[in-house]
């Protein structure tokens, strides 16, 4: 596998793709949070005759959490909701990968009070996919 780019998260799942896929949903709907979208890559690759492994990008939060972040920076709708994408290696490994929002938030200008407030959000992905 080779490195990330700069400034992206990387995690190796101890589970297949879409049991990864379960799980980080799992976790965000027991923290209160919400998945609104869920963008498929791969069907789309496949909906213009192209292949690709299972990719996933989801986006979730709550507005409880970025509301206020919005509020004081208004470009960071941008970067808002979170995302988190899912992907199978060309090795069979199930990689999720974020922007980590804290660094992220920060070089938009928020204060960093408000930028690490959706830590734990990221943090409780990272858990959900770590072996049990």
């Amino acid at each position: 596998m080779s490195s990330p780019p700069n400034g992206v998260a990387e995690h190796v799942s101890s589970l297949a793709f879409a049991p990864t896929v379960q799980r980080l949903k799992e976790a965000i709907s027991n923290a209160g949070m919400a998945v609104f979208a869920s963008i498929d890559h791969a069907a789309g690759a496949r909906e213009v005759g192209m292949e690709m492994p299972p990719t996933i990008v989801m986006l979730y939060g709550n507005p409880r959490g970025g509301t206020p972040i919005m509020l004081a920076a208004p470009h960071t709708a941008l970067d808002l909701p979170l995302r988190v994408l899912v992907r199978e290696a060309a090795d069979g490994r199930t990689i999720v990968s974020f922007y980590p929002v804290a660094s992220m938030l920060r070089a938009a200008g928020v204060p960093d009070a408000l930028a690490t407030r959706l830590e734990p959000a990221q943090r409780i992905l990272v858990e959900a996919i770590a072996q049990r």
